[in-house]
């Protein structure tokens, strides 16, 4: 989407409820499985350094399933997106819907027993989260709505300061900046308090429900795309 169209309506409120859900999801893995990031790959791969250097309480396999399956995931959601890109109505909604899908797995079997939140069995856990992420990021950096990638903040905070009239700038779409640094922020509070007071199970069938919500409030704000012709096609 070029950065001088305006997004359709509840677009961006959708996206700041994504940004959210990625601040629980981080606050889930790192708190409940011991260090280890699902949408922040960057730290991924510092911890994987750490690993490799020994550093007590950081476990090199779990880093690397992490990345591995994000990896994988935004192959899926590359695919995806050059499948149904043209049908936004179809492409965005798909994308969410296999992202919560994936949360609603994890969140099935860690509360049927078949996984958890520690040893081996977190893997799962991980890989499945780790997937559904790199879908969501393979879906955002398609979409490219400027300063709402959903998942990192590092040039979201940099605009904010670089662009600010500190710095000579005018604080282009400086709202927009300051709601995403907020909605990652409310959703990793949200997420810290619900593994602390109630649990790891519970806080993942929450993440499931956000992102099911996430993907009902595209197939909605984004029904008036879903038969509007991509370029080069003639209306019917």
């Amino acid at each position: 989407m070029p950065e001088s169209d305006d997004p359709p309506t509840g677009l961006e409120e959708m996206l700041l409820c994504l940004t959210a859900a990625t601040g629980l999801i981080d606050a889930v893995c790192y708190l409940g499985m011991g260090h280890v990031l699902v949408a922040n790959m960057t730290g991924n791969v510092v911890f994987l350094g750490l690993a490799l250097a020994g550093a007590k309480g950081f476990t090199i396999s779990s880093f690397l399933v992490a990345l591995v399956s994000f990896l994988g995931g935004a192959i899926v959601g590359g695919r995806v997106g050059v499948a149904l890109g043209r049908r936004r109505g179809r492409w965005l909604p798909t994308a969410f819907a296999l992202q919560a899908g994936l949360a609603v797995v994890a969140a099935s079997v860690v509360a049927a027993g078949g996984l958890g939140p520690t040893g081996t069995a977190r893997l799962g856990v991980i890989a499945l989260l780790a997937i559904g992420t790199g879908v969501q990021n393979s879906t955002i950096r398609r979409l490219a709505m400027p300063d709402m990638t959903t998942s990192v903040l590092t040039m979201t905070l940099t605009g904010l300061a670089a662009d600010s009239t500190l710095a000579g700038g005018t604080h282009p779409r400086q709202a927009r900046r300051l709601k995403s640094v907020g909605a990652m922020l409310i959703g990793a509070v949200g997420g810290g308090a619900l593994i602390v007071h109630a649990g790891f199970t519970t806080t993942l069938g929450v993440l499931a429900g956000v992102l099911l919500l996430v993907t009902l409030g595209a197939a909605v704000i984004e029904a008036p795309w879903f038969a509007r012709p991509g370029p080069g096609r003639a209306s019917h």
